[in-house]
Parts: C-alpha cells; sequence; structure tokens
C-alpha cells in the first residue's frame, strides 16, 4: 500500500530547491519526484510563463484541443463525519434530505437533456442512508443514458466497489483532503473519516476492484499547499506504476464558503493553484486534471488549454437542486462559477477549444 508520506520532511525538500533546481525540471524530458518538488517551490514563481507554456504544449500533445464537461448529483447531504470545513458536517443545522430513485433519476434526466454523458454522483458520508444497495440500483438505472458514470461517497471495500462496477459505475473519486496526518486528526473531528490511513488505502482498493479510473485530490486551504502537491504527486506516482491499467485523474478542491463558518486556515491564491496545475502536468503529462465550479469563471476561463481537461459546468451541490432552480439550502459549498453549460460551453469555443460531452463508452471494453 502507498505509505503516508512525511509532511515535515516533504516541506523540507521543497524548501531547500533553489533555481537551478526548477531550471534542471524544466530542461528534463521526464520529471521525477524532485523534479516536482522544484517546480512548486517558491524558488519556480519567477518561471511560472514558462511552466504554464509547456504545460499548454503537453496538454495539447496529449489531450488535443478538447475540454470535457461533467456535472455532479448530489444525492444526499445526510453525513455521519464532523469535518471542520465541510456544510454537509453532522452538527450543522442544515435541512437534509436523499433523494429516491426516482428523484435521482429525474435530476439524471435533467442532466442528459443538457448534454451531459459524464456524471459524478455525489453524496454524504452516511453509509446506512446512501449505502452500495442504494448506490448500485441508482447506477442500474442511469447506465443506458450516460457513458460515464462517477461516484464520490464514503470509501468502500474493494468488493463493493466490484459490484458497483459490474453495476455501470465507471469511477471513483476520493479526496485525501490532507496528507498531512496532524492536520489531518484537527479537521476530522467524529465519525469513521478520522481513520486516516483507511482514507489513504482507498484508491487502491478502486484500482484492485478494475474500475476504469481513480480520482485524487487535496483539500486546498487546510495546510501548507506545496507539501499537499508534492505528496498528491508521489501518490499518483505510486498508483501508476502498481495499477497501470487504471486511469488516474486530480482535483483542485479550494475551500469555499459552506455552512458552519470554517475559514481556509492557509491562503491558496489563483497564482499558487495555478503553479501546482503546472507542475503536476508537467510531472504526469498525461493525468487528467479537473477544475470544477468551485472556482471562479473568469480564473476557469483563463486556465483553458493551460492544464487542465475537464471542466464541470451548470452545478449544484443540494440534493434535488436541478429539479429546483432555487435550491441551495443544504448544500454542501457555495458555487464559484455560476454560468449555464451552454455558457460555459460556448466560453470554451470561444477560446478555440471544443467542448466533449463524451470521449468514452462501454463498448470500447469489447
Amino acid at each position: 500500500m502507498f505509505s503516508a508520506p512525511d509532511f515535515q520532511q516533504l516541506r523540507q525538500t521543497i524548501g531547500r530547491c533553489t533555481s537551478a533546481d526548477v531550471e534542471q525540471a524544466l530542461s528534463a524530458g521526464t520529471c521525477d519526484s524532485n523534479d516536482l518538488a522544484a517546480l512548486i517551490s517558491p524558488a519556480a514563481e519567477p518561471y511560472l510563463p514558462v511552466m504554464a507554456r509547456r504545460s499548454a504544449l503537453l496538454t495539447a500533445q496529449r489531450f488535443g484541443r478538447t475540454t470535457q464537461l461533467y456535472a455532479p448529483i448530489y444525492l444526499s447531504n445526510y453525513c455521519t463525519n464532523r469535518c471542520a470545513y465541510c456544510g454537509f458536517a453532522v452538527n450543522n443545522k442544515i435541512t437534509r434530505r436523499c433523494l429516491t430513485l426516482d428523484e435521482a433519476e429525474a435530476e439524471a434526466a435533467i442532466l442528459h437533456e443538457r448534454g451531459f454523458q459524464h456524471i459524478l454522483l455525489v453524496a454524504g458520508e452516511a453509509e446506512k442512508i446512501v449505502g452500495v444497495n442504494y448506490l448500485e440500483a441508482i447506477a442500474l438505472r442511469l447506465r443506458p443514458k450516460f457513458a460515464a458514470i462517477s461516484i464520490e461517497v464514503q470509501p468502500l471495500s474493494t468488493a463493493h466497489y466490484q459490484r458497483l462496477f459490474q453495476a455501470g459505475v465507471t469511477a471513483v473519486a476520493v479526496y485525501q483532503e490532507t496528507y498531512d496526518q496532524e492536520m489531518y486528526q484537527q479537521v476530522h473531528l467524529a465519525g469513521n473519516k478520522k481513520d486516516y490511513h483507511f482514507r489513504l488505502e482507498t484508491p487502491a482498493r478502486v484500482a484492485a476492484a478494475g474500475m476504469r479510473e481513480v480520482g485524487i485530490g487535496a483539500l486546498l486551504g487546510l495546510t501548507d499547499w506545496r507539501a499537499e502537491g508534492l505528496a498528491l504527486g508521489l501518490h499518483l506516482a505510486w498508483l501508476r506504476k502498481n495499477f497501470w491499467s487504471t486511469a488516474v485523474t486530480v482535483s483542485f478542491p479550494r475551500l469555499r464558503p459552506a455552512t458552519g463558518a470554517f475559514a481556509p486556515l492557509v491562503p491558496v491564491s489563483e497564482q499558487n493553484l495555478s503553479q501546482l496545475i503546472f507542475g503536476l502536468r508537467l510531472f504526469d503529462p498525461d493525468v487528467g486534471l479537473l477544475l470544477s465550479t468551485r472556482e471562479e469563471a473568469r480564473y476557469r476561463d483563463g486556465m483553458l488549454g493551460l492544464g487542465p481537461t475537464r471542466y464541470s459546468a451548470g452545478s449544484c451541490t443540494a440534493p434535488g437542486g436541478y429539479s429546483s432552480a432555487d435550491q441551495t439550502e443544504g448544500e454542501q459549498f457555495s458555487v464559484g462559477d455560476q454560468r449555464t453549460v451552454e455558457e460555459v460551453s460556448l466560453a470554451i469555443a470561444a477560446k478555440g477549444f471544443d467542448p466533449v460531452s463524451k470521449d468514452w463508452d462501454s463498448a470500447f471494453q469489447h
């Protein structure tokens, strides 16, 4: 299994990087973890324009001029965890709701009508309410209409992931939130999510179950983003080595306003986020990089073609939000990019890129 990184050691490694190390990383044909440390270090900040151009070139070579669009469906905001940063936390007094199978199918039908072929099913971590039986039933209903179904729910066993894969789930997103074990315990106050190592091992269980794709990420704003980025790179490289047939994606969720009034513990600027994205693209030219509607429209438009390959669009983070246009109560966090999918698609096209609603089909497996 992937070993928990020594966060202090990661900080020290990054802190020792010099401009010479950055130039070495930029001239390298392939980047290793030392190169990634240099690229996301303070020493690399003057080189951001160079990194952006290199990242754009690699992205164009590997992904062409396409940007894949997807949308989340929030199934439930019930949660048994008490996470300091999350609007779904069990101690927050919000209106709780879990969609019935018919309601979930109705939400999916709206997204299908809007042209989406890739959807992400999201739920708070309450296994007795949103368990494997519920997820299996929804996947079986939705798979005839969608090319790819991803889930972002509580960590499950390998056997349960295998069962969901057979039902039509093709990918699993599970973010470590923070690779810093000390900070992890400070912000995860109660619930099963307090188990750092069980969560850390989840991407491996996903891959072992035969899922086509696993998504990893760290919640930016809890601790040192540079060390989080290096930990992400190490985790990514380990998954590549040990589960080479499973695709891997990386997400960059920055903390957004949410119920509970939790504020980011450390600032992460758009420049910081861009440096992390460019660094990971140079480290792994083939990895899918996701930029969600957590970010503002202006920033997302500016990053088109520079590294990210997938954008969410027209997102709502409350259960039943697509059926009720004004539904925001009980949302996980406030959305930064409020545009419709049509508006996002037009912005992508205006930059000379192609918004793509489907780039996978189950028939490819046969």
